[in-house]
């Protein structure tokens, strides 16, 4: 059974109320993993809450002392998109610990999952978008520290692009950074990842799969990765208020399952992380985020 990492603190109580309904998928999505057989309510991996020493691996040491004691000043605190709350820095805490269970856990067992996470827009010194640590850099950067691997492959297919992480492993050749996104649309600033695929409006499942068969491809062979981390946001699916694409659910359980049976194919094993998801009904979100637990359980 998939390894998947869950912390309590993931639940949209952790929020504001002006937040609290497109994260109420947080709260939903466990219940929706045990529904389809893929979890239990004692099988979760529960995860630590990264250190101040782990989180600044990614993020530099004023900026992870400003979050941890409540210092974040009013435009850092706009630009993050939050209001600070111990809450919420509890909460950033357990999802970047969760990504770097997930990722103990992958090279152990082939594939794990973590039922948060995918903050890509945080760089080294801010906050932004409703993310405020980059988890996966940091469980990438702690790995890599710890020397557990070498080479890194980031697949982001979250429908927004990953200017946090093309940020922060700008000049590091271990982490190569793979991005496919809706390219009209935010953020409207896009430094360059190691392989951008931006993307028209509109787009569908056929065309959307096809970039993704021949990019996805491109981006293992120039990495020649020990571990890919894959960004999995639902934000494509056409139902999406901020996707700007037309995925259907299938469309984006093929895309999944995809990525998953590849990386199975290359030996290489795979971190799910959950990305974005806006759609009208949390409902719906949390069963689409389904998808990417499925495909890599499926790979085991």
């Amino acid at each position: 059974m998939l390894p998947i990492v869950h912390h309590p603190l993931y639940d949209a109580s952790s929020v504001s109320d002006k937040h609290r309904f497109p994260m109420r998928k947080y709260s939903l999505l466990p219940l929706k993993l045990m529904e389809a057989g893929l979890a239990y309510p004692n099988s979760f991996h529960l995860p630590e809450l990264a250190s101040a020493e782990e989180l600044s691996a990614a993020h530099s040491v004023q900026y992870v002392a400003a979050v941890l004691s409540g210092n974040l000043d009013r435009a850092a605190q706009k630009k993050l998109g939050f209001e600070w709350s111990i809450d919420v820095s509890n909460r950033a805490r357990a999802s970047a610990a969760g990504s770097l269970l997930a990722g103990k856990l992958a090279l152990k067992h082939g594939a794990a999952a973590n039922t948060a996470g995918g903050s890509h827009h945080a760089g080294y010194d801010y906050g932004a978008g409703f993310c405020v640590f980059n988890d996966v850099a940091v469980a990438v950067l702690n790995m890599l520290n710890a020397k557990l691997v070498e080479r890194v492959l980031i697949v982001d297919l979250d429908v927004h692009h990953g200017d946090g992480s093309a940020r922060i492993f700008a000049n590091d050749q271990r982490v190569f950074t793979f991005s496919m996104h809706c390219e009209d649309n935010w953020p409207r600033e896009k430094p360059p990842s190691d392989l951008d695929v931006g993307l028209a409006k509109g787009l569908e499942d056929e065309a959307y799969l096809a970039a993704l068969k021949w990019s996805l491809c491109e981006a293992l062979e120039r990495s020649s990765p020990q571990i890919v981390f894959y960004n999995a946001g639902v934000d494509p699916h056409i139902e999406d208020r901020l996707g700007l694409l037309n995925l259907s659910d299938a469309g984006l359980q093929a895309r999944d399952k995809w990525v998953a049976n590849t990386c199975r194919d290359l030996g290489v094993p795979v971190v799910g992380v959950l990305g974005g998801g806006y759609s009208q009904s949390a409902e719906d979100v949390a069963r689409r985020h389904v998808f990417m637990f499925e495909a890599l359980n499926d790979i085991l």
